[in-house]
């Protein structure tokens, strides 16, 4: 059994900020990961022309800034090199490979039971923890919709999190699911490369995919096209309801804040969520000093 302060589940900007901010307080904590890597979505499950969306100076997280001559959009490269340099300079050392698989809250002992599995040396690690933090993400399991007919789809059909550039799609019929900031950069990568592209939006005035026959696709209304390839922009949902117990007070059944923003961070019995209120990085770095600071208000009261 390894004790810990305080337990930081994923290490994505969420988890990183929340690490970053607890050891400004010199306050310790165990990182864990499920993956190889920090920040796997942005290192491996996103597209090459990726930027983030927003100006640099609403996308820092805490304690430091980006570089003085880095772009006003940050590349997606530039930003991962920025989550290495913030890992560097607070000494931050994830678990890597240590995915959770349950966590209870043992009211005897008053803190977190948590039983995670090492992957690498395919062991069970018992956690005991004051403190837990959810920082896995809202975007842990990719989401495509349940259509008529996709599995005999005879072309390429992928989640945005697999598309990479549209190079390989020139001169192809496209189809692309979801009009959210990926959905449209994806179309218009695609375009850029020569594919021929076509979005759909589920809305009152665009129509949704009924079935799918073969390259045929059959929209709401009778439209129907042929194509060559589906990339689904359909976003993502959260797993954290999959292996946390006792957290009904601060998530709902989608594994999301219950409460609105921004009191949504701060459950019961030393639970708190960062990164789950979809406010970007900005509110990842709202998030982290709101539970550091928590934390340690809690520390200081029991020394007292």
């Amino acid at each position: 059994m390894e004790e810990a302060s305080v337990l930081i589940v994923g290490a994505g900007p969420a988890g990183l900020a929340t690490a970053a901010c607890l050891s400004k307080f010199s306050i310790p904590y165990v990182i864990v990961e499920r993956e190889s890597c920090s920040a796997s979505l942005w290192r491996n499950r996103s597209y090459d022309r990726l930027k983030l969306h927003l100006a640099k100076e609403f996308c820092e997280l805490p304690h430091m800034s980006y570089p003085v001559d880095a772009p006003t959009y940050i590349p997606k490269n530039q930003f991962v090199k920025y989550l290495d340099d913030y890992i560097e300079r607070f000494s931050i050392q994830p678990k890597y490979l240590t995915v959770v698989e349950s966590s209870t809250y043992d009211i005897k002992h008053n803190c977190w039971s948590i039983i995670a599995r090492d992957m690498e040396k395919c062991t069970i690690v018992d956690y005991k923890a004051k403190f837990l933090v959810v920082a896995s993400g809202e975007n842990s399991e990719e989401n495509i919709p349940v259509i008529s007919g996709l599995e005999n789809f005879p072309g390429v059909a992928i989640h945005s999190s697999e598309y990479k550039s549209g190079i390989s799609y020139s001169g192809k019929n496209v189809l692309v699911v979801g009009s959210g900031n990926s959905g449209m950069e994806i179309a218009y990568d695609l375009a850029s490369h020569g594919a021929n592209t076509s979005i759909v939006i589920r809305s009152p005035v665009q129509r949704r995919i009924t079935l799918v026959k073969g390259r045929i696709i059959e929209f709401e209304g009778g439209n129907q096209g042929s194509f060559d390839a589906i990339v689904f922009a359909t976003g993502y949902k959260s797993t954290t309801n999959r292996w946390i117990k006792n957290g009904e007070d601060m998530l709902n059944n989608d594994g999301l804040p219950k409460k609105e923003f921004p009191n949504h961070w701060k459950g019961a019995n030393g639970l708190y969520c960062a990164g789950l209120a979809r406010r970007g990085l900005a509110g990842i770095a709202l998030d982290a000093k709101n539970i550091a600071n928590d934390i340690k208000s809690i520390i200081d009261s029991m020394s007292s």
